[in-house]
């Protein structure tokens, strides 16, 4: 265990001093195959939460007047460090080559934080949202073999299995039973917090890019597998967006963002492999360490109340960025006939019936992600070794 507080200690780069030309912005992207598939993972999850960083300010100033200069002045700079990060994906990727990258982000991230997470019932809750994350990695990857005659371990690197999990057709439920139980802001330990922060901007991430990228494809069984696990992306984003104490202040709320992306920077610097990515990461950290002493001295300001009460404590060890596939494959075995009924998880025959109902509904006449898979079974290289009829 060590205190957060030690990253803290540097003050970083002043905001006015963060400054960015159109030549790092739009630099040179990473390889699809040269590089390892975790500076990839690394990638999308930082893109993914420097665009929560940049909603949370965008929704913060609709409701704080006093606030929009330095929401604004700090959200410039977000943008153009989502912007860096973003582009380093290279072009040879296809858009389900992306997906299949972005579910492997989900998976790996999403079971790190699980084991890393000291609250039983949000470790539940992390441990419920990577299943199903698992089996959309395998419906996309059947998608890819399908279409672009392509084996999804290129991407994956032998890290994630391609098998299934708790079926995507089974995943749809009633609102009712996606919401979760909230930590309690006064007595969560400072990583839980830091956690939902995390998992929730990479599942909103994700649910945009479906969004985005679904319309745009041809192929009619494509384009409802992208419409069916797009609507259990908002679920997942409902479901972990719930997890958080709602009674904490817009302050309170982007001093906590503002941490998550020190710690996740501070991860990926300490983690990463290639030197030039490397170097982005520790610019990166150092910017948002100038953000987060920003906002300790706004929150001074304006709530009367020391940034210490939110940032005090100490956290589990940085998250690992490396292959969870032992982990995933206990939680599979183990958890997969898990569902809910409200915010408890419950056997599969007890789950909720307005989520039966909601399903049955859902899933008549088709269900896009059977559809996709049949037939599909992952083997090593079947676009060289299976000749296609």
């Amino acid at each position: 265990m060590h205190g957060l507080t030690g990253i803290f200690d540097n003050q970083g780069v002043p905001l006015e001093k963060q400054e960015f030309s159109w030549k790092e912005i739009a630099s040179k992207p990473i390889s699809k195959l040269d590089d390892d598939a975790f500076t990839r993972v690394r990638v999308i999850l930082m893109n993914g939460i420097e665009q929560d960083a940049l909603r949370l300010k965008h929704i913060g100033a609709r409701m704080n007047k006093s606030l929009r200069l330095p929401l604004a002045q700090v959200r410039r700079v977000e943008q153009h460090q989502m912007t860096s990060i973003n582009w380093l994906l290279s072009s040879d990727h296809s858009p389900l080559e992306t997906t299949v990258a972005y579910e492997q982000v989900a998976i790996e991230v999403t079971a790190a934080v699980a084991q890393n997470e000291p609250d039983p019932y949000q470790a539940q809750t992390y441990r419920f949202g990577l299943l199903e994350d698992f089996d959309h990695l395998y419906r996309y990857s059947a998608m890819l073999d399908r279409l672009e005659g392509k084996d999804a371990n290129n991407i994956l690197q032998g890290y994630t299995d391609i098998i299934p999990a708790r079926p995507t057709s089974e995943h749809h439920r009633a609102p009712e039973s996606d919401l979760r139980d909230n930590y309690e802001k006064d007595s969560a330990a400072l990583i839980t917090k830091i956690h939902a922060a995390m998992i929730t901007a990479a599942e909103y991430q994700t649910h945009d890019y479906y969004m985005n990228i679904g319309p745009l494809f041809a192929d009619p069984v494509a384009r409802q597998l992208y419409a069916e696990i797009a609507s259990v992306e908002e679920q997942h984003v409902t479901q972990y967006g719930s997890l958080m104490d709602p009674d904490e202040s817009f302050l309170e709320k982007w001093l906590i963002h503002e941490a998550m992306e020190v710690y996740n920077y501070e991860a990926c610097a300490k983690q990463e492999d290639n030197p030039r990515i490397k170097a982005m990461w520790e610019r990166f950290l150092d910017y948002e360490l100038g953000h987060l002493n920003l906002v300790c001295d706004l929150f001074k300001q304006y709530e009367r109340r020391d940034p210490a009460e939110i940032l005090g404590g100490s956290v589990p060890a940085m998250i690992e960025f490396k292959s969870q596939r032992e982990f995933v494959r206990k939680v599979v075995a183990e958890e997969v006939n898990l569902r809910t009924s409200g915010s408890n998880y419950v056997q599969k025959q007890e789950e909720s019936p307005l989520s039966l109902a909601y399903r049955t509904q859902m899933n008549t006449p088709i269900i896009p992600s059977n559809i996709a898979s049949a037939g599909y079974e992952w083997r090593p290289g079947t676009e060289l070794a299976e000749k296609k009829s």
